[in-house]
């Protein structure tokens, strides 16, 4: 048998399954059947079918399927019965770890708002300054944490809507990511920026702008 006289008797099937073969052509099929392992596997998964294919209204077949009426009105009532006012649900719950997540950044980053060590008792360490930008003028203090050094920048002058980023130096000569700000122009601007370097560690930090340029160092 070739492979087209195969796939013929394999495409038949089906229309054997619901008895519908003329008996020359079953007689057939039947006899390819006991030698054929996949095509006896493929008609014992067909026969399942034959069953509810019998209960099939045809005058039905071309409406397509809905569902009942009651269905909508069930589901919203379940949904209501399930919510809980003293407990937040799923989407609550979503909210609120969303909400500890953008807090959560806030205090890595910025840190002010959040009193991340800005306590007015802490005692600060003036930090000597240099900048390259004649329009800004700046000074800044730094604290000492367990978890790092936070950095308080007062300055005025940079340039208004810029990004510039701040870095802190160790020992080693590599930097690390203290925070970003936005330029104010004249108008004075006060920054708290945090980074994980240990006091013990920093050599100084840099303002870097947009170009990679360091408008203003810190020496520590």
């Amino acid at each position: 048998m070739n492979a087209d006289e195969h796939r013929t008797l394999r495409e038949s099937l089906g229309v054997y399954a619901l008895g519908q073969l003329p008996p020359g052509e079953a007689t057939a099929l039947r006899a390819h059947l006991d030698g054929c392992a996949s095509c006896s596997a493929e008609l014992a998964e067909i026969a399942p079918v034959v069953g509810a294919l019998g209960r099939v209204d045809p005058a039905h077949l071309d409406v397509p399927p809905a569902p009942p009426a009651w269905l909508g009105d069930r589901i919203v009532a379940r949904a209501a019965a399930e919510r809980v006012p003293s407990r937040p649900g799923r989407g609550g719950r979503l909210l609120l770890a969303a909400a500890a997540v953008v807090l959560a950044g806030l205090a890595g980053a910025g840190g002010y708002a959040l009193g991340t060590g800005t306590d007015p008792a802490v005692p600060r360490e003036p930090v000597a300054l240099r900048t390259a930008d004649p329009a800004v003028e700046a000074s800044a203090t730094v604290v000492p944490h367990t978890w790092g050094v936070e950095i308080t920048l007062a300055a005025d002058g940079f340039r208004p809507g810029a990004v510039y980023r701040v870095v802190v130096i160790d020992d080693g000569g590599r930097a690390v990511g203290a925070g970003e700000f936005v330029g104010t122009g004249a108008n004075p601007m006060l920054c708290n920026l945090n980074s994980s370097v240990l006091r013990a560690d920093a050599a100084g930090f840099d303002v870097v702008d947009a170009a990679g340029r360091v408008v203003v160092h810190g020496e520590l």
